[in-house]
């Protein structure tokens, strides 16, 4: 591809914002750049205008609505900009086959010089004269904010690169053509004095529509420095950048939908929790007993952010709607779990069929399939011929969180927020105007916990925090974050004061007090620190003869789902005596009582969780928990293991969750919360950046089971990956979708045990 001191001719001779849709061959309505532009402008008007009520308090903003709402438009209106050029123009047209070659453009093999977004910014800031006159608004934040529209701004893999803005080099061009004297982008320009209200006269200087490679560096480094000398508000500059993310998102949808979606947006979003709804959770779930006194004063609290502090079994969830119906009435609320299971148990249990609501996490329509009884399929379900309506639909999808009152969802649909994860940046018009409940609180890492941090310090709504411990440090940063005064409020002394558990520790697993238990007809939980030690005691207990069944993570995750069930299920009353086989998914996925508890040896607090397994239903009396030695430390560090040790050496006779509660407070454990967040961190910066620390594990595909996912559609993927430790990666293969796969020389798989490594087979 020469060089061509001539634009390139366009046809269809428009300036586009994305490819055609079918159904709409005219590339007409938002499929072109000026109507694209004012479809996301009306999106994100409409999502300030609707949350007006929300913004500023919840958000702690010093600007005026006014000011927000300006800044957010004028981002809206900017975002797009640099779409105006040959590079992208011919892009977007490249799978238009009956178009000539001359007028289409592979990106693959000829990428664009830039980003369009990043063209955006440097063609704004060219106008800037023109621009700084919008009424109320902040160009510099509109700039930052439609710069990282598409999460790909100064960072990659997660990680800062403090790049303004990826180069690629391979273009084929020697210069870059701006279509500035295009009708379109006359257009555009009259659509912003129209809708922004910017000036009839517009000033530039030095506005050029050609632009050679030296050039474009050197713009890009003027903007970097512009952006380094720049301090924002940080608050304002994340509700904006949230705003336009999820507007640009819908506004999209909108191109592709046959609804008004602008009617849509607004009666989700004015969907908001009453005093009846919650009232209906409370009595579904309560049934004929009175709330106890812990839960009645988590609704009486007068904080902002409440803390309960409260072990496993004493009614939390059902305190925690409560408190709801004081501090959420109006709002929408989020309760946020752990883990997807206990997500998924959360929303089963309580608010399904009971309040509008939704299950949120990456897999939950996975498990709530899993969870039917087999009558829903009868009762028929539309069948989406059309490409065009299935699209929009599949769009829809991402936004599922605007509409339902209650969101049942992992902490990372909230929390990934101040990482700019994708998902609740989507989330963000319902996240804007909730209120929260974090439980397990105790078991977020070092970096979960300083994202909730920064959370409490951004986002000024109703907080419930809930855990069976808050050591000392914790409750002091949390005073930090809030900047207000708090209450803590304990849970009932009658129940976590009561002799629960008996400690024995042991060196050998002790079968015969299993036996015991068994032919007691008892439920049986053993808890093991590793998958494949987990896989021998199963096996061994199958050869025994015991009815058992295993649960961990290294299952596909439609059969993940079918083993939780199946423990879930088998320790209800009535049923046959069980023993279920587990690794640490235990400790915050199973709501269940066991009669005997086994344990590996752990860290103190994975300790304390999977106690919380032990009794749970109480029997009037203490029964046994059985701990011994790990054949070696992983995945914990030594320090862990002994202070676990430490732990069960430190009682003798019978044991309450109040006293584990208290030597958990006074063990002198610190942590070292990571309060570093892209979104109010990053000023111009804005890329996803991972939420939790890093584990030891990858998810991946199983290459026996190739016939299964070989033609499975990108969003039914999910159903076959299977977590596998990253220690011997480095060779496998990749789906054409990202994801790793493991040879079948080095893993099997079954439903009944998982993936093994075939090592230990």
């Amino acid at each position: 591809m020469g060089f061509n001191p001539i634009p390139p001719d366009l046809k269809p001779n428009l300036l586009l914002a994305k490819s055609s849709m079918p159904g709409m061959p005219d590339w007409s309505g938002s499929c072109h750049l000026v109507g694209h532009t004012a479809s996301v402008v009306q999106s994100v008007t409409l999502l300030v205008d609707t949350l007006k009520d929300f913004l500023v308090p919840r958000f702690g903003l010093s600007c005026s609505f006014e000011e927000l709402r300006a800044t957010a438009r004028l981002a809206a209106y900017l975002h797009d900009w640099g779409k105006a050029n040959h590079h992208f123009q011919m892009v977007v047209r490249n799978d238009l086959r009956s178009l000539e070659p001359m007028y289409r453009r592979n990106p693959i093999e000829f990428p664009q010089m830039i980003r369009h977004e990043v063209a955006s910014v440097l063609m704004a800031w060219d106008f800037r004269e023109w621009l700084q006159q919008c009424p109320q608004a902040d160009l510099m934040t509109a700039l930052a904010a439609a710069g990282g529209h598409h999460l790909k701004m100064g960072g990659k893999q997660g990680k800062d690169t403090s790049e303004f803005g990826e180069w690629r080099d391979g273009s084929g061009d020697t210069r870059m053509h701006w279509y500035i004297q295009h009708p379109f982008f006359k257009k555009l320009l009259r659509y912003g004095i129209r809708a922004l209200d910017l000036p009839r006269e517009i000033k530039v200087r030095g506005v050029k529509a050609c632009w050679d490679v030296s050039m474009v560096k050197e713009k890009r480094l003027e903007m970097l420095d512009r952006f380094l000398d720049w301090e924002p508000d940080k608050s304002m500059l994340a509700a904006v950048k949230s705003l336009l993310i999820a507007g640009d998102a819908i506004g999209s949808a909108s191109a592709q939908s046959k609804i008004d979606i602008q009617a849509w947006m607004v009666e989700e979003l004015e969907q908001r929790l009453s005093t009846d709804d919650l009232q209906k959770v409370i009595d579904a779930r309560r049934g004929e007993y009175e709330l106890r006194e812990f839960q009645v004063d988590l609704g009486k609290s007068s904080r902002r952010v409440t803390l309960a502090r409260a072990g496993c079994g004493t009614g939390k969830t059902l305190g925690a709607y409560n408190w709801a119906k004081t501090h959420a009435t109006g709002c929408k609320l989020f309760f946020c779990y752990p883990t997807t299971g206990t997500s998924t148990e959360g929303f089963l249990d309580y608010v399904q069929d009971e309040v509008e609501s939704v299950l949120l996490h990456s897999r939950a329509a996975i498990d709530l399939e899993m969870a039917t009884t087999g009558e829903e399929s009868e009762n028929g379900r539309e069948l989406i011929t059309s490409t065009y309506v299935d699209e929009a639909a599949q769009k829809l999808a991402s936004f599922q969180a605007w509409g339902p009152k209650v969101s049942v969802c992992t902490v990372d649909t909230v929390l990934g927020l101040l990482q700019c994860n994708r998902r609740p940046l989507y989330c963000f018009p319902a996240i804007a105007q909730a209120a929260f409940v974090f439980d397990e609180v105790h078991c977020y890492d070092d970096a979960l916990f300083g994202a909730l941090l920064k959370f409490l310090e951004l986002v000024k709504a109703p907080v419930l925090l809930m855990s069976a411990s808050f050591l000392p440090w914790q409750i002091e940063l949390i005073k930090g974050a809030v900047g207000e005064s708090i209450e803590i409020i304990q849970g009932p002394k009658e129940i976590e004061e009561r002799p629960s558990y008996r400690f024995h520790l042991v060196d050998q697993p002790d079968w015969e007090r299993v036996e015991v238990e068994m032919s007691r007809d008892g439920k049986v939980l053993w808890v093991c620190n590793q998958v494949n030690v987990a896989i021998a005691v199963y096996q061994e207990a199958r050869r025994r003869g015991f009815n058992t069944v295993l649960y961990h993570s290294r299952f596909r995750y439609e059969d993940r789902v079918a083993h939780h069930r199946a423990v879930v299920d088998g320790f209800k009353e009535g049923s046959s005596p069980i023993l279920a086989v587990t690794t640490q998914v235990a400790e915050m996925s199973l709501d269940l009582s066991a009669t005997l508890l086994v344990s590996q040896i752990a860290n103190p607090a994975s300790l304390v969780q999977r106690l919380g397994r032990l009794n749970r239903r109480y029997c009037g009396h203490a029964l046994d928990a059985i701990f011994y030695p790990p054949e070696n430390r992983y995945p914990y560090e030594q320090s862990e293991l002994d202070a676990g040790e430490a732990l069960i050496r430190a009682f003798s006779g019978e044991v309450s969750q109040a006293e584990l509660a208290v030597w958990l407070e006074q063990s002198g454990a610190q942590g070292e919360p990571k309060t570093c967040t892209v979104l109010l961190d990053g000023k111009w910066r804005t890329y996803p950046a991972p939420l939790r620390q890093a584990g030891y594990t990858i998810s991946a595909l199983l290459e026996v089971d190739k016939s299964n996912w070989q033609h499975a559609k990108t969003s039914d993927l999910d159903r076959y990956v299977v977590p596998l430790p990253t220690h011997q990666t480095g060779r496998w293969g990749r789906h054409r979708k990202g994801y790793l796969i493991a040879p079948k020389e080095e893993w099997s798989y079954n439903q009944q045990i998982g993936a093994q490594e075939i090592k230990n087979v």
